[in-house]
């Protein structure tokens, strides 16, 4: 199983607002578009992104409101080392919301809010380990944290690349092995107090790409992966499953020749 993180996709009231605020304030440019009956769905990214690098899938379903839960948490974007504050007035100048800033955070990141309240955090990395704006993680938390790891590493062949514990809660990042610089990581969440999360709809979720999605569907049900929507129920396009504290995960093989990144 490839494995790489395709994609983080969000829900949005506002389908041009949101893609001219992340046109604005993040340099994404759209990457594919597929209009439905009744939803649009826009896949985003930096122009000059890593062929391994993910994208942010807008999805807009008329006449609805998101919700955001706080099962999802963020996702996380890259600016060169050394120039997090800069970066970050500079979005302030051009008039994002403050919401978590720089030394507010020591010094180490910062946090802002897209147009439906989806937060994104702003993290410093080598210039040479993705694009400017390119996501670098996309961050959700999980109820209990050896199931989460067992999940990833089990099912889907990740590795832990990095850890962090704190007095009340943990950190985990999961990536393919072998993973190249530039590709998105998935960080676990932990809170030590048991508590339970809201999934909301305002998140959707993430997409994992994978070399034969008719043999790797068929392995991660042998790995009693839950059987969430098929490759048959789907026209053998794609194929869902859910981790343990039920996000939704797309496996989803792509034509890299093809016009479209759509399969449908």
């Amino acid at each position: 199983m490839d494995g790489t993180l395709d994609h983080t996709m969000i829900r949005v009231a506002d389908l041009e607002e949101s893609l001219d605020w992340y046109g604005t304030h993040l340099e994404y440019e759209e990457k594919d578009r597929h209009e439905g009956d009744g939803f649009t769905i826009v896949y985003l990214g930096p122009e000059d992104m890593h062929e391994d690098g993910a994208m942010l899938e807008i999805t807009h379903n008329e006449g609805e409101e998101p919700e955001v839960g706080d099962a999802w948490g963020h996702v996380a974007v890259r600016v060169p080392e050394g120039e997090l504050e800069d970066y970050y007035q500079q979005l302030m100048d051009e008039g994002v919301e403050d919401y978590r800033d720089p030394e507010s955070c020591g010094g180490r990141y910062a946090f802002v809010k897209d147009p439906d309240g989806h937060e994104i955090e702003i993290v410093q990395r080598d210039p040479d380990e993705g694009a400017l704006w390119s996501l670098d993680h996309t961050m959700i938390r999980v109820e209990d944290a050896d199931e989460a790891l067992g999940f990833w590493t089990r099912k889907f062949e990740y590795d832990e690349v990095g850890r962090w514990e704190a007095d009340t809660f943990a950190n985990y990042f999961v990536e393919p092995r072998d993973a190249a610089p530039e590709e998105m990581s998935l960080e676990l969440t932990y809170n030590y107090d048991g508590r339970s999360y809201d999934a909301g709809d305002a998140w959707g979720h993430l997409c994992v790409r994978v070399d034969d999605l008719e043999d790797d569907w068929d392995q991660l049900v042998e790995r009693e992966a839950p059987d969430y929507r098929d490759p048959e129920s789907n026209d053998n396009m794609y194929a869902f499953t859910t981790d343990q504290d039920g996000h939704e995960i797309e496996l989803l093989e792509r034509d890299p020749d093809a016009d479209s990144l759509f399969p449908f």
